[in-house]
C-alpha cells in the first residue's frame, strides 16, 4: 500500500458516524465531519490499494461544484479549511487537509437522482433489450454513448452495503418519497446537470451522466454527499468523443476496464491493481480536476 496514500482514518474524540466505501464520516455534535479517503471502489467492492491524493481530488471538484451551482440549489458545505473544523480535529490537520468537508447534518432521500444526458452502461443495456432506460422510451436506432435529444431522469434505489443500486422509475421514486418530492428532485437534478454540461464542455470535458444526492434538513432540501466528482459521474474528453463506441473517460471507468479484463467475479475480496493502474487513474483524476478548476493541482 502507498504510504503516502490514506486508506482509513481515526480521529480521537469525535464518533464514527458510518464508514462508507470512500468516506469516513464523524459526528461533529450539530455537524458532520466527512473524511474522502484514497480508497477506490469499483463494482461496489473496495479495492485493496488506494489511488493516492484521491480523496483530496474528488473534494476539491466537489467544493468548485458547490460554487458553481449554489445558484440552483442550496448545499451542505459549512467549512473546508482544517483551521474552522472542532478543536479535536487540528491535530490531524495534516491528514484532514484539502480532502475534509465539515457539513450540516441532513436525512438522506432513499433515491439515487440520476441524469443521463448520453447512452452507456446499464441505460446503453437496458436500451438494447427494450429501447427504454428506467422507463423511459427513447428514439429507435440509437449507439452506443450517442447524445440524448434531451437528458433524462433517471433514479435509482439506494443499496446496503455490499449490493447494488437498482434502477427504477420515476412512478417508482414518487412511491418513495412522495410525487411532489419525486418532481422537485428531478427538476432539480436535470437543472444542476445542464448548467454542469454547460460549463464542463467549455473546458473540454462531456459529462455523459452523474449521481446527485439530496437531504432533508428543517424540512429544506439541499444538496449533499459529493458533486460531479470522477467517482459519481462519466467524464469524457470531448476532443476525442465518437458515437457508436465506448469513450475514454478521466472517471475510475479505466480502472473498472481493467478489472474486467480479468477472471473476478466482483466480489470481495478484491483483485490488487497493479502500479500502472493505479499511477494512470491517479493522473485521470488530476486531469479532470485541472481542466474543470483551470488550477493546478499541488
Amino acid at each position: 500500500m502507498d504510504t503516502s496514500a490514506v486508506f482509513e482514518t481515526h480521529i480521537e474524540g469525535l464518533p464514527l458516524f458510518n464508514r462508507g466505501k470512500v468516506r469516513d464520516v464523524y459526528d461533529a455534535g450539530e455537524h458532520l465531519l466527512i473524511v474522502a479517503t484514497d480508497r477506490l471502489s469499483a463494482f461496489d467492492v473496495v479495492m485493496p490499494n488506494p489511488i493516492p491524493d484521491k480523496g483530496r481530488i474528488l473534494t476539491q471538484i466537489s467544493f468548485y461544484w458547490f460554487r458553481e451551482l449554489a445558484d440552483i440549489a442550496p448545499n451542505h458545505l459549512i467549512a473546508g479549511e482544517v483551521k474552522d473544523f472542532p478543536a479535536v480535529c487540528q491535530k490531524y490537520a495534516e491528514i484532514l487537509a484539502g480532502r475534509t468537508m465539515l457539513v450540516k447534518k441532513a436525512r438522506p432521500l432513499p433515491v439515487e437522482c440520476i441524469v443521463r444526458g448520453y447512452l452507456s452502461g446499464s441505460g446503453w443495456k437496458e436500451y438494447q433489450k427494450t429501447g427504454t432506460v428506467c422507463g423511459i422510451t427513447l428514439p429507435k436506432g440509437l449507439t452506443e454513448s450517442a447524445k440524448l435529444p434531451e437528458p433524462i431522469f433517471t433514479p435509482s434505489t439506494k443499496a446496503e452495503a455490499g449490493m447494488h443500486d437498482q434502477n427504477i422509475s420515476l412512478s417508482e421514486a414518487e412511491n418513495l418519497i412522495g410525487k411532489e418530492m419525486a418532481a422537485q428532485i428531478a427538476e432539480l437534478s436535470l437543472r444542476l446537470y445542464k448548467k454542469a454540461s454547460f460549463l464542463a464542455e467549455k473546458k473540454g470535458i462531456i459529462i455523459a451522466d452523474t449521481k446527485f444526492e439530496f437531504g432533508l434538513t428543517g424540512g429544506n432540501l439541499m444538496l449533499i454527499d459529493e458533486v460531479l466528482t470522477p467517482d459519481s459521474s462519466r467524464f469524457w474528453p470531448q476532443d476525442q468523443y465518437q458515437s457508436g463506441r465506448g469513450q475514454p473517460s478521466f472517471d475510475k471507468q479505466f480502472a473498472r476496464d481493467y478489472l474486467l479484463s480479468l477472471h473476478w467475479d466482483q466480489k470481495p475480496p478484491a483483485p490488487e491493481l497493479p502500479r500502472e493502474i493505479i499511477e494512470k487513474t491517479r493522473a485521470k483524476y488530476i486531469e479532470a480536476f485541472e481542466r474543470l478548476t483551470g488550477k493546478k493541482f499541488v
